[in-house]
């Protein structure tokens, strides 16, 4: 199996959601809506996958490279009484038009971004599988020390020298053939950058 992103690994259940309680609630602020068609990205054990599912009624795909991550986003999915329209167990910077049976609406990537080796090669490879009018959501650590993004009793995210701020974002995902279109501040410790189809 391929190496997992630098930087980036699954964190425990207990403040994944001491960080986020209301997960719908974070996806419609950075503008999921009903009706849309979505693929997460490097979706993990699912926090996000099982609340995305619900709230776009299964037209949904999502993607991850751990077998593993897959079963456990399988669980969240089918706990929260939703369906995914199609599961993809693939190295996210391959071509995803190949692994995706129609182009989406919107992809969202959460907490992984800043570990991608190739960032403009992904945003590259995501851009092929938007809409004409499609968006492109990077959720990521505020570039503050690590040792203030606190939860739970501990410092959690990546190291400080690969958080990314917005702008740094920005300059990165544009040379792709994006512009940014809002930066939605999700306290405490994050941002959503979101970007459309220049």
């Amino acid at each position: 199996m391929a190496a997992l992103f630098q930087g980036t690994s699954m964190p425990d259940r207990d403040w994944w959601s001491a960080l986020w309680p209301d997960p719908q609630g974070l996806l419609q602020q950075i503008g999921i809506r009903r009706g849309m068609s979505v693929l997460d990205l490097c979706c993990g054990d699912g926090y996000f996958t099982g609340p995305l599912a619900a709230l776009v009624d299964g037209r949904l795909a999502a993607l991850d490279l751990d077998p593993a991550m897959i079963e456990l986003a399988k669980a969240e999915v089918e706990r929260s009484g939703a369906s995914v329209r199609q599961w993809i167990c693939a190295d996210a910077t391959s071509a995803l038009a190949k692994h995706l049976d129609e182009p989406v609406d919107f992809v969202l990537i959460a907490n992984t971004f800043h570990g991608v080796p190739d960032q403009i090669g992904l945003a590259c490879s995501v851009r092929e599988v938007l809409k004409p009018d499609g968006l492109f959501c990077i959720v990521n650590w505020h570039p503050a020390p690590r040792e203030e993004t606190v939860v739970l009793g501990k410092p959690r995210g990546p190291r400080t020298e690969m958080r990314m701020s917005p702008e740094a974002v920005r300059t990165v995902v544009e040379t792709a053939g994006f512009s940014m279109q809002r930066v939605v501040d999700l306290p405490p410790y994050h941002y959503a950058a979101v970007f459309e189809v220049a």
